[in-house]
């Protein structure tokens, strides 16, 4: 099976800049993660969710690197059987002219 969630969009404080540190911003996730189904080992795409939106608006990252490596280890922790994790952080709005993102995909 494989959960996607896609476009999850909220509000926080994430970036280098000094307007970032000082305002919130868009942030959008998008996720995808493949795993076994067996009886009741299902994702909990709910609870994933705002695991995810939490963690980021509490950490107040400053690189994108550091919050898709600290949402993987979250995941991870919650969700072993994942087998394939893919993570995308967009800005959308930082920049006038395109859309900024960072993302990876891990395999287990």
């Amino acid at each position: 099976m494989t959960i996607h969630i896609e476009s999850l969009t909220f509000d926080a404080i994430i970036g280098l800049l000094d307007f970032e540190r000082e305002h919130t911003q868009k942030v959008v996730i998008d996720l995808e993660a493949d795993y076994t189904f067996q009886n009741d080992t299902f994702i909990d795409y709910a609870d994933l969710s705002v695991m995810i939106e939490e963690k980021i608006k509490k950490e107040q990252y400053t690189l994108l690197e550091d919050a898709l490596l600290a949402l993987e280890t979250m995941i991870l922790a919650s969700y072993p059987q994942i087998e394939r994790l893919f993570l995308k952080i967009s800005k959308p709005d930082i920049l006038n002219n395109c859309r900024v993102a960072l993302s990876h995909t891990w395999h287990y």
